[in-house]
């Protein structure tokens, strides 16, 4: 079921102290409501009812879909020694697909992914192959990009959009051809759900790191 709690925060526009409402544990079967405020990262606003200034707030929250068997634990942090595999097993067993995200951009976008009923794994590996064309071809420079989207998977051909600024350049990539390259060294690719990993740009980067720090 979904929880929250109350907790004194300072705004840090105006400094005034009051209590607001954050959420700890969101269930989407139980309350579809707070699907859309999860999707949108509006779960994560706060306004302050003195200034009326708004602001993001990132606590830690447990996300379950039991529909599309997956849950994300939105944490900046890993989880250190804590052994979390007692609470993970059952999920496992029940097929679920189990996910950290750093941040809210993360966590909407594997949202999406997660309910889309797409490998995050390929879709990461996608974006990366995005950046290196997009780069390679001359099409701009690292530093111009300002994000990597994942924008849907049809057809059988997944969408990804690299932006610059104002712009952005879509690219169009069959899964099939996303299926070949992983499969020539699965065990690259192989994550354990077991541990909630954190699937995201840097992870994908860091597979292709050489022992030299170089990718």
């Amino acid at each position: 079921m979904s929880k929250n709690h109350d907790v004194k925060y300072k705004c840090p526009y105006c400094g005034y102290v009051f209590d607001m409402t954050v959420y700890d544990a969101v269930n989407v079967q139980q309350d579809p409501d707070l699907r859309d405020r999860c999707v949108y990262g509006e779960i994560f606003q706060q306004e302050c009812p003195h200034c009326h200034k708004q602001f993001l707030v990132q606590n830690d929250l447990l996300y379950e879909d039991p529909i599309h068997k997956f849950a994300i634990w939105v944490c900046a942090h890993d989880f250190g020694k804590m052994d979390i595999r007692a609470f993970t097993k059952p999920l496992v067993q029940k097929g679920y697909v189990l996910r950290r995200c750093a941040t809210v951009k993360e966590f909407t976008e594997k949202i999406q992914i997660l309910e889309d009923g797409v490998n995050d794994v390929m879709v990461e590996l996608a974006k990366y192959d995005c950046f290196i064309e997009f780069v390679d071809n001359k099409k701009g420079k690292p530093e111009d990009i300002t994000s990597i989207e994942y924008q849907r998977t049809e057809n059988d051909v997944m969408h990804i959009n690299v932006k610059t600024g104002d712009k952005g350049m879509a690219f169009m990539i069959p899964t099939a051809m996303l299926e070949e390259e992983m499969n020539q060294k699965p065990e690259r690719y192989k994550v354990d759900d077991s541990e909630m990993p954190l699937v995201n740009a840097d992870w994908m980067v860091s597979l292709f790191m050489s022992p030299a720090g170089r990718a």
